[in-house]
């Protein structure tokens, strides 16, 4: 069987919801697809769509309103499928730091925040709430939000459910503090966007690789697909071999990461056209992306039949924060059951 070799770059460092990747390169599905593949992780998160987009690298991970703002610079990039639909992403604090579930709480506050349009994001809040982008500090921390936060050089920083929650839970109990001291003003539902999915975590690739490669790509996504599938099936053991294979997911805090971040999971990876252009509009109304933009993405690598799309996604939002304080109290691996028409 011929080899044909792709570069795939990640959103950041091995992360617990990385776990499908990485066990379709450990379990040989790309091996068996007759693909071979290079992991590679960025040293700055904010050079992946770039550096994708430039051709350095053919494919990786993103969020949805990268991607999107990718295509809008004149990087050649397209979102192909989903590994995490909409997880929480908010700003996070601590209680006792001065704010509170109102936005305005965040008055002479230092928010942290990953990249630019973070502080694009949270500044368009405030117009919402008798602000101005003046009424706050914006701190560029990067991926260092958790550590931010820690050391009290910010006093809230954007990060999601799955992740920086579950850190800062972590230190919170070391300090004998309650877990549940740390809390999130979700962006979704201050800016009324009805869905999180500007954050969800996207399989993308070069658009030059994609037009002379689509049997490789569609072979990449049957890889990442079948590991999915050993993900959702047996996530306890899954996680072991991950483990096995990335030894520094091997502590208390990756795990419960890794169980937090299960619900999130595409099923079926494919792209939600609901959730595109409710982020599409959302990029208009932010500023990054021109009246007549369309957005960059397709489900036509995806070879196998796709779950119809959820008839009470609000619904859905409201029983998933449920799920997720349940998860967050006992642990465990649950799923939420979507209803579909």
């Amino acid at each position: 069987m011929s080899t044909d070799k792709i570069t795939f770059l990640t959103n950041w460092h091995a992360t617990p919801y990385h776990a499908p990747l990485y066990l379709a390169q450990s379990k040989g599905f790309f091996k068996e697809e007759g693909l071979k593949v290079a992991l590679l992780e960025p040293n700055d998160p904010s050079d992946v769509t770039e550096i994708i987009g430039s051709g350095k690298v053919d494919m990786g991970f993103k969020a949805m309103i990268h991607t999107l703002a990718a295509k809008a610079r004149n990087f050649p990039v397209t979102s192909i499928g989903s590994l995490l639909d909409e997880p929480f992403t908010g700003v996070i604090y601590l209680k006792g730091s001065g704010i509170t579930e109102d936005f305005r709480s965040l008055k002479g506050k230092r928010i942290g925040y990953v990249g630019e349009f973070g502080k694009i994001q949270i500044d368009e809040l405030t117009k919402y709430y008798g602000m101005t982008a003046d009424d706050y500090t914006a701190v560029r921390c990067g991926m260092n939000v958790t550590k931010a936060i820690i050391e009290g050089t910010i006093d809230a920083g954007i990060g999601l459910e799955n992740v920086q929650m579950v850190e800062l839970a972590d230190w919170l109990a070391s300090q004998n503090r309650p877990r549940t001291d740390v809390q999130m003003l979700r962006i979704d539902q201050l800016a009324e966007l009805g869905c999180c999915c500007f954050c969800s975590i996207l399989y993308i690739a070069n658009d030059a690789f994609l037009a002379a490669n689509g049997e490789r790509v569609r072979k990449f996504m049957n890889a990442v697909k079948r590991a999915t599938e050993y993900v959702l099936a047996e996530p306890a053991q899954a996680f072991e071999e991950y483990v096995a294979m990335k030894p520094i997911m091997g502590t208390p805090v990756n795990r419960q990461i890794f169980e937090r971040s299960f619900a999130y999971f595409s099923r079926d990876l494919k792209n939600v056209q609901r959730d595109w252009n409710k982020v599409t509009n959302y990029g208009k109304r932010l500023g990054i992306l021109d009246a007549d933009f369309q957005a960059n993405y397709t489900n036509e690598f995806l070879s196998w039949d796709l779950d119809a799309d959820s008839t009470d996604p609000l619904g859905d939002q409201k029983r998933m924060a449920e799920l997720q304080k349940e998860v967050a109290d006992q642990g465990g691996f649950r799923r939420l059951q979507v209803a579909s028409a």
